[in-house]
């Protein structure tokens, strides 16, 4: 941990901006943090109300405000998928989604309702009933007018297939190339009608969390979206990959992946080819990603999932 007088930096955190590029955070930005905290707690009259979280890029702050009532401080770099955050919140005004109490264009940082961080749908026995849950939650996040100005994903579309051609090459396995060419080939089948649908983006299980008991809200509520604009479709993979040990303890991983899928296609109403697409390209987009870091070698998660939709 990296100590402040007002706030505790969790070394995690510092560590997964090390390698960051620029632009997207780095240790600059931490060496900044303790100040942009204290700033926003001054500013918001904020006290530190116990110790921070973090994911790969944000610093998360329980406090309480000057009435004692809770709230968290999100601290985080602006960049291309930050800045849509705040948008999609207000427009979703806490139904279905954490509250957006006060934010700060220029530094990305957010004052937000608090909610159980010890209680999200990744804790759910249940595994139906958990993805049940989070694709009706899905659904009704979807039905909100888009914000302007947002990212589209014809555009992250076309970008993707654009970057294929030097993305292949640097895969050993040829079945895995072929594997990705199949995906790229899906992508290029739909990107003409992208969608205009307003998308989380990254809606897995632990990015659905319970509100604090005395809140009288409803049952899950959904954070961090890294929100664009297109087909629905693109906001399946998350789920449909996670909890995996889940997939694996079935014994037959291509009819559980298939199960989930046609679970959340069915809740949703999507047109089953069209998803069958749109989720490839998500798979595709993880895949450029790791390439992109150098590794010479797909995922197996990804590639079990694409082998069951494309069986």
């Amino acid at each position: 941990m990296q100590s402040t007088s007002r706030i505790t930096i969790p070394a995690g955190l510092v560590d997964n901006h090390a390698t960051m590029p620029e632009g997207e955070g780095g240790p600059e930005w931490i060496a900044g943090l303790p100040e942009l905290a204290a700033h926003f707690l001054d500013r918001w009259g904020l006290r530190v109300d116990g110790p921070g979280a973090h994911g790969a890029v944000a610093l998360v702050l329980p406090v309480l405000r000057e009435d004692s009532s809770p709230a968290a401080l999100k601290l985080q770099p602006v960049t291309d998928e930050s800045t849509g955050e705040p948008h999609a919140l207000r427009v979703w005004g806490g139904a279905g989604a954490v509250g957006l109490l006060d934010e700060d264009a220029e530094t990305g940082t957010m004052l937000l309702e608090r909610l159980d961080a010890g209680r999200s749908l990744a804790g759910v026995p249940d595994a139906e009933a958990a993805l049940l849950a989070l694709s009706e939650l899905l659904g009704r996040l979807q039905q909100a007018p888009p914000p302007a100005g947002m990212r589209r994903l014809a555009d992250v579309a076309s970008a993707m297939l654009a970057e294929v051609p030097d993305a292949l090459p640097r895969l050993g396995d040829p079945g895995e190339r072929r594997l990705l060419a199949s995906c790229a080939a899906a992508v290029e089948d739909v990107v003409g009608e992208a969608g205009d649908r307003l998308l989380h983006w990254d809606l897995h299980y632990e990015n659905v969390l319970a509100p604090l008991p005395a809140a009288g809200r409803e049952p899950w509520l959904a954070i961090d979206p890294k929100p664009l604009v297109g087909d629905p479709a693109f906001d399946l993979l998350p789920a449909v990959g996670d909890r995996w040990d889940d997939v694996v303890a079935t014994g037959d991983v291509a009819r559980a992946v298939r199960r989930r899928f046609d679970l959340m296609t069915e809740v949703l109403g999507l047109d089953r080819p069209r998803a069958v697409c749109w989720t490839l390209g998500r798979v595709l987009q993880n895949c450029l990603w790791d390439i992109a870091d150098g590794k010479p070698a797909l995922q197996p998660e990804q590639t079990a999932i694409a082998r069951a939709l494309l069986s």
